[in-house]
């Protein structure tokens, strides 16, 4: 069982798209099942409608849940197995305040090392815990062993016992921290393989140790991909525009070319331009380097043209294309929707022909307009140079203008059969 676990906080990140795509061709290669879990705990920061808006993308790449989880649905849960932790003396009550903790912060930072709770409440007898009158968060107890766990990326991870601390389960306002609400979720949930960003193998440790110290022996799996870097090697923010799904959705990238790039880089694959099903023949998690991958819009250009290419008659209608043949054949000129269209939408609309063309201009409508339309290009040029004597430039450039609307672009020999049954109604707007 495999899940995607996006928070409602803000604009889904390619990162998070990638992670979403790679755990659901994994779901279909063994088909056990694919989660989308929204993980809404973190009431402050979530940003209504931002769960329908991940929907809406999930969906647009063709990716489809088996379930729909909210994670404060389980709070109930949360808070039992925390009750379980503390009586099990797996974990403990602490009444540090934010003030107290922060100076220890502070002081860890003047002195050059990472913070650690010191376990200052660990050890309160039954009396000191009864008669403090602060609310008191859970803890669990840190680890006195070695943690190792194999990622199918990286390999073997070990974290010492002393950079694991008792960690927080449950706030002192009884909500569940990050790590064990993810944990008893995934537990809830049956999940056997997760694949994450990066970012997240310091938790990983943590989380395990939660559902040991409950008991639960299901081995759960793990992959943590590489971060995305921009052209300058740094890592993508929200100032990289191409970072947002969204931006890059609406700039003119089809869905099916994001996501054949976001399976490609930092990858080893058989070929370079796949559908994400095709992508589940042969996809293998182990084959993603362990290095970050660049992300570079002029790729994602090259492959958005594939795509265009590739894709059916209905597709390309439902993609905002009037003419899907036009619509392959300007990706020799253009790698994005809106920019095709607009070549399309030119030669379909009035002509703004400039003064110097003008009179040529009207000479070749008229003959046009006038005469049958022949089959090859090559005739309709010597018939229109017979009836005007025009040659050269002064014909080409004004019979450019009258089909497509612009001075420069494709051969219209080439062009010329996918309009040629309309050039007619072309010539005369």
């Amino acid at each position: 069982m495999y899940r995607f676990a996006p928070s409602p906080t803000g604009d889904m990140h390619i990162g998070n798209l990638r992670v979403a795509i790679l755990n659901y061709i994994s779901s279909l290669q063994d088909k056990s099942g694919f989660i989308l879990r929204i993980e809404d705990t973190d009431k402050e920061r979530n940003i209504e409608g931002k769960d329908k808006e991940i929907m809406e993308i999930l969906k647009k790449f063709g990716i489809k849940w088996d379930t729909l989880y909210y994670q404060s649905q389980n709070l109930k849960f949360h808070q039992e197995f925390g009750a379980k932790l503390l009586i099990d003396k797996k974990a403990f009550l602490c009444f540090c305040d934010d003030e107290t903790l922060e100076k220890k912060r502070e002081e860890a930072a003047r002195n050059g090392v990472a913070y650690r709770y010191d376990g200052s409440c660990e050890n309160l007898s039954d009396e000191e815990i009864l008669n403090n009158p602060r609310p008191a968060a859970l803890r669990l107890k840190a680890p006195k062993t070695t943690q190792k766990f194999v990622d199918k990326i990286k390999g073997e991870i070990v974290f010492e016992p002393e950079n694991i601390d008792s960690f927080v389960l449950l706030r002192a306002d009884k909500t569940p921290t990050y790590n064990f609400a993810c944990a008893i979720d995934d537990m809830l949930e049956g999940v056997t393989m997760i694949i994450r960003g990066e970012d997240h193998v310091s938790n990983t440790p943590k989380q395990n140790l939660i559902r040991e110290a409950l008991g639960y022996t299901q081995e759960i799996s793990y992959a943590h991909l590489p971060i995305i870097l921009n052209m300058d090697g740094k890592k993508m923010s929200k100032r990289d525009n191409s970072s947002s799904v969204s931006y890059l959705l609406d700039k003119g990238y089809m869905p099916e070319a994001i996501a054949n790039y976001l399976i490609l880089i930092g990858n080893k694959t058989p070929c370079e331009i796949f559908t994400i099903q095709e992508a589940a023949s042969w996809f293998d998690i182990s084959n993603i380097s362990r290095s970050p991958a660049k992300f570079s819009e002029e790729k994602l250009a090259q492959i958005n043209r594939e795509h265009i290419k590739l894709a059916s008659d209905d597709r390309l209608v439902e993609l905002g294309f009037s003419s899907p043949d036009l619509a392959r054949f300007y990706t020799q000129e253009s790698s994005l929707i809106p920019e095709i269209i607009a070549k399309i939408d030119a030669i379909n609309s009035a002509k703004i022909i400039p003064p110097q063309w003008q009179k040529e201009a009207d000479e070749i409508r008229k003959v046009i307009l006038n005469m049958q339309i022949p089959h090859s290009f090559d005739e309709l040029k010597i018939v229109i140079s017979d009836e005007t004597n025009l040659k050269g430039k002064s014909l080409f450039m004004p019979l450019r203008l009258l089909l497509t609307g612009a001075e420069h672009g494709p051969e219209l020999k080439d062009l010329y059969p996918l309009i040629r049954s309309d050039i007619k109604e072309i010539v005369a707007k």
